[in-house]
């Protein structure tokens, strides 16, 4: 059986109802003994919805001069020489 509590409850006592919740105890809101809304926890991301670090590894390649590429006009910039 699925706790109810009305909206005063709920406000006092969130924390508590909501880490219940995240725990699998769903609950229900209820304002004058009238249920209106459900709580219950989210669902953790599946293999499919996880992104992956490195998703790109192997699709191309960074050159070996990337640090020092266009130093120089990138110093005139800032120079004001361009």
């Amino acid at each position: 059986m699925i706790k109810t509590v009305n909206i005063h409850e709920a406000k006092t006592h969130l924390s508590q109802l909501v880490a219940e919740a995240a725990n699998g105890e769903p609950f229900v809101i209820a304002k004058a003994g009238k249920p209106l809304v459900k709580v219950i926890p989210l669902d953790s991301p599946t293999g499919a919805q996880i992104r992956r670090l490195g998703f790109l590894k192997g699709q191309f390649k960074v050159p070996g001069d990337f640090d020092t590429m266009y130093s120089d006009e990138i110093a005139d910039l800032f120079e004001g020489k361009k």
